[in-house]
């Protein structure tokens, strides 16, 4: 348990940045960044490098599309060139239509506050999944990239490793289970470690080097 912990902290020194805060998202329990984070997963769902959807999210930010009233209010194309200049381009025409459907839902079934959500479900993750698998765009795949990124300011759902995360771990030699990884590190820390543990199985973190640093 000892060595797993150094792993960890290893971890968490060279990657301990979620992929939320990547996208300039500054995460809170309020309705905008929550909607930012939605947003997020949507773009994060397709068969696209995440760093490619990160900076489309920051380029939908940067427009001015932070909330679920702005990204509706945009034109499709305005969405499109968002979208594009952040080098989505595989996406873009189909994922513009999901972002203006998926605000429009967001405003009509939860009034623009994701927290409505999260309280209808009494912070239980498997009804959290499937209430956020009704926004086009996002599966179950997404769905369990906004719970891993939102148990940040969602503690009630903490541990949350998906399979993503639990993959990394499998690279680097740790537990395989949500519960046993969230003892290696502070609770305010797990959702960074997820994240994190999802760049190693991602190839975005050498699982080599990390072990390395950590004396394997």
């Amino acid at each position: 348990m000892g060595d797993d912990r150094k792993v960890a902290r290893v971890l968490l020194d060279r990657r301990g940045h979620t992929y939320a805060e990547e996208a300039g998202i500054s995460l809170a329990d309020r309705p905008a960044p929550l909607y930012q984070l939605l947003v997020l997963a949507t773009l994060l769902s397709t068969r696209i490098r995440a760093g490619v959807a990160v900076a489309a999210a920051r380029e939908l930010f940067a427009a001015g599309y932070r909330t679920p009233q702005t990204m509706e209010a945009a034109s499709w194309q305005d969405r499109v060139d968002a979208l594009g200049r952040g080098h989505y381009r595989r996406y873009d025409e189909r994922t513009s239509t999901m972002l203006g459907t998926g605000a429009r839902l967001c405003l009509d079934r939860w009034r623009g506050d994701l927290r409505r959500l999260h309280r209808e479900a009494d912070g239980e993750p498997g009804t959290l999944r499937r209430l956020l698998t009704e926004f086009p765009g996002i599966g179950p795949t997404g769905a369990d990239i906004f719970l891993r990124e939102a148990q940040v300011v969602w503690p009630d759902v903490r541990p949350y490793a998906d399979r993503r995360a639990l993959s990394g771990a499998e690279r680097l030699g740790l537990p395989r289970s949500a519960d046993r990884l969230a003892g290696l590190v502070r609770p305010a820390d797990f959702g960074r470690l997820a994240s994190a543990l999802v760049r190693v199985a991602l190839g975005e973190e050498s699982a080599g080097e990390v072990a390395r640093a950590a004396g394997r």
